[in-house]
């Protein structure tokens, strides 16, 4: 039987969380001569989800284990609610090799979805480590593990915790991620596993996003009935086009319940360029944690503008900016690297 029929469903980012899940950055080539710049803002964004819940970090041995301490009380983090698994991985990017956990519909209990991972349509191999590491996971808790035998990225959807996913048709449409699947049977596995009812499609991603075009850089819930967008008004900028196409997509969707969606728009920030290569700089990928919404800050003048319009949409919550400036290099920011585990 699939998730959806025992019962379970993917919840919203924005409902409460046990704890965030994260894997030690580790891997040079991600971050070409710059990753030891970007520990001290990693350490303070883990401080600051700390706050409100459990933090949990992958890492290789003992030795990282360390290294991460060390960075981690030189930030203030509390240790106390920080807990370290030995789980090798090749990279970082936990939203996207992470365990998607699922909450059953009426009893206190979870289970997790264990996708194909495949780095991306095999742009960084190897990935071998990271595609095991939700089996892991449920086997250390024990928790019940779902193989749909698929590739899905967990940066590649986004859900209102009330039926609905978005996604672009970029991503999980492409050749290079399961070529022998087309839309509609890729909306019924979205359907089965992560126990949705709706499929909102949306098309191409950000400039300079080499996951072909990942929903976290686009167009988010903030409630289970607005989203915002991010959206480019440089009409000389190669951002334009697409993202005022999402954005007149989004005018002509429908939740389940027939309404429109409530749309904010978001400026995106100025062409943040290194070595001559634009890097996917988006205020959307913003990490909602219990206490906190953590939004990357890029050292541009839209920046305060893009922390105010997310600060009304979490009323709740308190909207803080920390620097991406050298994250981005690793072409993603604080969504990309982390993963919510639920609160039953």
């Amino acid at each position: 039987m699939t998730p959806q029929q025992l019962g379970y469903y993917f919840p919203a980012e924005f409902a409460p969380h046990e704890a965030t899940w994260l894997s030690w950055p580790h891997k040079e080539a991600s971050w070409p001569g710059k990753i030891q710049t970007i520990y001290p803002v990693y350490a303070e964004f883990i401080k600051r989800v700390a706050e409100g819940e459990r933090v949990r970090i992958n890492v290789r041995d003992a030795a990282m284990q360390q290294q991460a301490t060390e960075y981690l009380q030189q930030a203030g983090a509390s240790l106390s609610r920080i807990e370290f698994f030995f789980h090798p991985t090749n990279d970082a990017w936990c939203r996207d090799h992470g365990p998607a956990f699922l909450l059953h519909q009426t009893e206190k209990k979870k289970a997790i979805v264990d996708w194909g991972y495949n780095a991306w349509g095999g742009k960084y191999p190897p990935h071998d480590l990271d595609d095991v590491i939700p089996t892991r996971i449920a086997e250390h808790f024990k928790l019940p593990v779902f193989h749909p035998g698929i590739v899905m990225e967990g940066g590649s959807v986004e859900f209102n915790g009330k039926g609905t996913v978005l996604t672009t048709t970029s991503c999980l449409l492409n050749q290079n991620r399961n070529p022998h699947l087309n839309q509609q049977q890729i909306e019924e596995y979205l359907y089965n596993f992560y126990g949705v009812q709706q499929v909102l499609w949306l098309g191409d991603g950000i400039v300079g996003d080499d996951t072909d075009g990942h929903i976290d850089d686009l167009t988010r819930f903030v409630n289970e009935n607005t989203v915002v967008t991010v959206v480019e008004h440089d009409s000389s900028d190669e951002n334009f086009a697409p993202l005022q196409e999402n954005l007149e997509m989004l005018k002509t969707l429908r939740l389940l319940n027939g309404h429109p969606l409530n749309i904010v728009e978001l400026p995106m920030p100025g062409a943040v360029v290194y070595e001559d290569m634009r890097l996917p700089a988006s205020y959307a990928n913003f990490y909602i944690a219990n206490k906190y919404v953590v939004v990357p800050t890029f050292r541009d003048k839209q920046d305060d503008r893009a922390l105010q319009i997310l600060q009304t949409c979490f009323p709740d919550r308190e909207v803080i900016g920390l620097d991406s400036w050298d994250i981005i290099w690793g072409l993603g920011s604080f969504h990309c690297l982390s993963q919510q585990e639920p609160a039953v």
